[in-house]
């Protein structure tokens, strides 16, 4: 919980999300403590050197230091972006036991620290290593949240934008599930101001259909991939998408984001981690928002949670 003025942020993990995230935090002036943690200690010096030397030409005045765990101590929230990149050939499986044992060697020092603030988990697969830090760290599950579906929410809102001419700040439509394959736009929900799009659709006279919207859907499920192909990473939109989390938290905003959380009776689901639209405020997650879904959507839904649900029993996880 957040009670101090000051806005201290601990970033574990200094790869190209971690340091976009970063850079954001600093252009955006979003804490004032900011403290890079790596295993290789001499890039988080190197990266904390870079980013102090752009101060100068900053509006934040922020105080940005490499540490240890022990900094964790007072920090307000600690984000998690380290992990171990996918091998050629290898499963998922084995890729989130290998990530889960790096998680092992981050939760804990985290939690010995004394830090009592709110985790935040940007690491892939995403829903599963929230809840496994949950797991770990034994925090309420309100006070553990990952970046989950806000990316993806904001992949389509940019497209649905693009296509009908709108600011994407007046579009209203989420990304929900899992953050991969079975995520899925709920369209019955999808609004401009209070306007169901799908009533947009019906009286366009053709202009726009069902069709060209599942096609979006299909650009959002697939951009990740696209990006990749043609760069190899996709770290900007995703460190953007952290921030904004994080001013939510900061500013105690009440703001509705997509963000990894526990279910708890929503959707009847229980124990699950998912991207859904929640209420993010300084506790973390407020409240899970259940959207009413139609027979499909939920259909589709409740298939989400049971990859989900399938993958984290497979990973057989001894806490």
């Amino acid at each position: 919980m957040i009670t101090e003025d000051r806005r201290k942020v601990v970033l574990i993990g200094t790869g190209m999300v971690g340091m976009s995230y970063a850079y954001a935090l600093l252009n955006q002036s979003v804490c004032d403590e900011l403290v890079l943690i790596d295993i290789d200690e001499e890039r988080a010096k190197g990266e904390v050197m870079d980013l102090n030397h752009g101060l100068a030409f900053s509006a934040a005045n922020m105080k940005i230091y490499a540490g240890t765990y022990q900094d964790c101590n007072n920090a307000d929230i600690v984000v998690i972006c380290a992990g171990v990149a996918q091998k050629p050939g290898e499963s998922r499986l084995d890729l989130l036991q290998r990530n889960t044992k790096v998680f092992r060697s981050i939760i804990s020092p985290v939690t010995e620290s004394g830090f009592n603030g709110i985790f935040l988990v940007a690491t892939n697969p995403v829903d599963i290593m929230t809840r496994i830090t949950c797991v770990l760290s034994g925090f309420n599950p309100r006070r553990v949240l990952g970046s989950g579906t806000a990316l993806d929410t904001a992949r389509l809102r940019y497209l649905l934008g693009e296509y009908f001419s709108v600011d994407p700040r007046n579009v209203h439509a989420y990304v929900i599930g899992e953050h991969g394959d079975s995520e899925f736009v709920p369209w019955s929900q999808a609004m401009f101001a209070t306007k169901p799009i799908l009533d947009i659709c019906a009286q366009s006279k053709n202009r726009c259909s069902y069709q060209d919207m599942e096609n979006i859907s299909n650009q959002v499920r697939g951009a990740a991939q696209q990006i990749i192909k043609a760069k190899q990473a996709t770290y900007y939109g995703i460190g953007m998408a952290l921030v904004r989390i994080t001013k939510a938290i900061f500013g105690d905003e009440n703001s509705v984001l997509t963000v990894s959380a526990m279910l708890r009776g929503e959707y009847d689901e229980h124990g699950v981690y998912v991207g859904v639209p929640c209420i993010v405020n300084r506790n973390g997650v407020r409240k899970v928002l259940s959207l009413p879904l139609n027979e499909k959507e939920l259909k589709q839904f409740k298939q989400s949670c049971k990859t989900l649900q399938d993958c984290y029993r497979d990973l057989n996880l001894q806490s």
